[in-house]
């Protein structure tokens, strides 16, 4: 090799080493690279450590086949073959006479794995996963036995239903918890069209909880057995062995909305020790909408309580709310628009917990309802416990009369589930509107047609008022050219007090008084308001239909605009809307049969201002109550027209003309008042003597 070749293979290795040097990684980069080093390092060591796991959870120890021998010998159930079976949540277990173990465990995606399989570690095609989980579950299975020992023999089965029916509930009762799954209330549909179920699969839910020395027994956990069962009644037991059992019976009577609920029980001072004195009620239930207007349903869905020796009390209808009963209670029920269900005990609940959470946005669920209570219990008792057990319709009559058949010496109160207003407006209701309605509905089929009835009754009532006022009305249309002329006689502000007595001694003479009118409308107004709590409640009024409405007890909506209008919406209600254009006519007219009407400009709109505030507060309301109020103001307006012609207004006159000529004895009041304002002047006269004498 010459010297030239050397110096080329220098000169090519010192380009080299210059590249080298000039791409090699910064610092940072040199340490990222180390980083990822280490965890792909960590990774392979956690994928060893898995795999190991995995192998180690797949195999079933020598102890743990002792432990499920002696586990379904212990806990299970003998058949006339001589096997004996266990079963828990996604496992079955069987042993031979011969102590060969059978079974099957069930793992996700719906595969099951048999358990002689397991013992043997072979999984066949079964990812190492499923072969883990398998596993997994058998050890919980026998872990669950462990704990509940006796009740252990019922965590696992089929869930099956019994149907209980008479001619108004069709109840499915489950054996899984032995619980009433599902009440359909017959004769009554949901807006949708489907059954009206006050309890329902998967939205409601109760059960009790017994406590042992060591352990707390939740009687949802477990798959019940049917032992007994007739076309009325069915009963559900947990056999816990060694003679022990516990169970629930139901009783459906026949033509009634009344469930009877037993707690019966044997030999269970074997589980749960004389020292457990109590025990709990649990129960839950996601309320469903089913009403067209949604928004009174609403707020009128709570959970009710009454307290013993009390009054009934309920949670908050809109917010969420919640409350701790020390105290006992006589019974807790979940009550909706229209139905309710309601758990009476035949002692009492020691107290308990209750909580209400408005559900605002789920379209088909109204509240979120919960209670936790608790009951006297005692192992030793046949019947520890027994429930009346209410599923209907929210009807007067019907809620008044099972108060007599439920507990004939008590008042449950349980009407005050109907929301009649406060006291006064509830005794109309109860005395007047609700007989009138339920002997009107006997003998007549259409509820318009009672409504409208109804509404001429009441008006028949209130018609010595309504004639008192008008001719109030008429006394002061008379004497209005008299109280002109005070008032153009007395003008100004200084002059107001004098303008006020002359007008009281005119009206003192003539025998009027400004408040005569009033009060008689004054009196009108609670059976306004009675009717108002009335409509909304009534059950009787559901589903109803008349003319072009499809139900009495929802909004008649028929105009449906493209865009909401604040505070109303985007339908209307064509009840509402001819209520307050009536309305709005009415008012018309009785502005004209004011003294005066006229001289108000302001007045005036703020008057025709009040129907249109009636359509936004009435739009969503009952179209029977909109309609109540259409035939109330059109009878009005026919009595007023009818007032007009029979009133002969220059008799009035004349008549007037003569009580100002007989003497008139003062009244107390009258006296009152004239002697207050002559001390009112005398008061102004010394002020302003006061006051020259500050100008001197």
């Amino acid at each position: 090799m010459n010297k030239t070749n050397i110096i080329g293979i220098l000169l090519m290795g010192a380009v080299i080493m210059l590249f080298m040097y000039l791409n090699q990684p910064s610092a940072e980069q040199q340490a990222a690279m180390a980083e990822k080093a280490r965890q792909e390092q960590a990774l392979a060591q956690q994928s060893d450590v898995n795999s190991a796991a995995v192998l180690t959870d797949t195999i079933v120890t020598p102890q743990e086949r002792q432990i499920i021998v002696s586990t379904i010998r212990e806990f299970g159930s003998k058949d006339s073959t001589g096997v004996i079976s266990l079963s828990a949540p996604n496992v079955r277990m069987t042993l031979t006479a011969d102590s060969i173990v059978g079974g099957s465990v069930s793992v996700s995606g719906g595969t099951t794995v048999a358990l002689s399989d397991i013992l043997a570690s072979n999984y066949g095609s079964l990812s190492r996963g499923q072969a883990a989980e398998a596993c997994a579950n058998l050890r919980k299975a026998l872990s669950d036995v462990a704990r509940y020992k006796g009740f252990s023999a019922h965590l696992g089965g089929d869930s099956t239903t019994v149907r209980l029916e008479n001619s108004r509930l069709a109840l499915d009762i489950s054996s899984k918890g032995a619980v009433i799954a599902r009440a359909a209330v017959k004769g009554y549909s949901r807006f949708d069209s489907t059954e009206v179920t006050p309890i329902e699969y998967g939205a409601d839910t109760y059960g009790f909880t017994l406590t042992s020395a060591s352990q707390r027994f939740n009687t949802s956990d477990f798959f019940f057995t049917v032992t007994e069962q007739t076309d009325s009644a069915v009963t559900l037991r947990l056999q816990l062995g060694d003679g022990a059992s516990w169970g629930i019976r139901y009783t459906l009577p026949a033509d009634s909305y009344l469930v009877g609920m037993e707690i019966i029980q044997e030999g269970m001072e074997k589980v749960i020790p004389a020292s457990a004195t109590t025990m709990e009620f649990n129960w839950k239930q996601r309320m469903a909408r089913n009403e067209e207007g949604r928004m009174f349903e609403e707020q009128n869905s709570a959970l009710y309580y009454m307290n013993v020796g009390g009054d009934v009390d309920y949670l908050s209808e809109t917010a969420d709310d919640s409350e701790e009963i020390t105290q006992r209670i006589k019974w807790i029920g979940y009550k909706n628009q229209f139905f309710s269900t309601i758990f009476i005990p035949d002692g009492n609940f020691n107290g308990a917990n209750i909580s209400s959470t408005p559900l605002k946005e789920n379209a088909a669920f109204l509240k979120d309802l919960s209670t936790q209570a608790e009951l006297d219990y005692s192992s030793s008792q046949a019947t520890p416990a027994a429930f009346t057990i209410f599923i209907g319709p929210n009807s007067y009559p019907l809620l008044s009369d099972l108060e007599e058949t439920v507990t004939p010496d008590e008042n449950l109160h349980l009407t005050k589930l109907i929301p009649l207003g406060w006291s006064l407006f509830r005794w109309i209701n109860t005395l007047i509107v609700i007989p009138v309605f339920t002997f009107l509905g006997k003998y007549i089929a259409s509820y318009g047609i009672i409504i409208l009835l109804l509404t001429i009754f009441i008006k028949l009532i209130l018609f010595p008022f309504t004639y008192k006022s008008y001719m109030s009305q008429a006394k002061m249309r008379v004497l209005a050219p008299e109280i002109n002329e005070i008032n153009e006689k007395y003008p100004g502000q200084e002059n107001a007090l004098k303008r006020q007595q002359e007008s009281m001694a005119l009206y003192s003479k003539a025998g009027a008084s400004p408040m005569s009118g009033c009060l008689p409308m004054l009196l009108q107004m609670p059976i306004l308001i009675a009717m108002f709590r009335f409509f909304p409640s009534a059950i009787e009024l559901r589903g109803q239909s008349f003319l072009w409405v499809a139900d009495l007890s929802a909004p008649d909506y028929i105009i449906s605009l493209p865009f909401a209008i604040p505070f109303l919406g985007n339908r209307l209600s064509l009840f509402c809307l001819l209520m307050t254009a009536t309305n709005i006519i009415y008012t018309r007219i009785n502005m004209q049969n004011q003294p005066g009407g006229n001289s108000m400009p302001g007045m005036k709109w703020m008057m025709y201002m009040m129907p249109v505030m009636f359509l936004f507060f009435f739009n969503n309301y009952a179209a029977g109550l909109s309609y109540y109020y259409l035939l109330s103001l059109l009878i009005t307006i026919i009595q007023t027209y009818i007032f007009r012609q029979v009133v002969n207004e220059e008799k009035v006159r004349a008549t007037m003309k003569a009580n100002a000529k007989k003497p008139k004895k003062k009244t107390g009041f009258m006296a009152r008042l004239e002697e207050a304002q002559r001390q009112q002047q005398a008061m102004l006269r010394e002020q302003e003597k006061q006051r020259a004498k500050k100008r001197r």
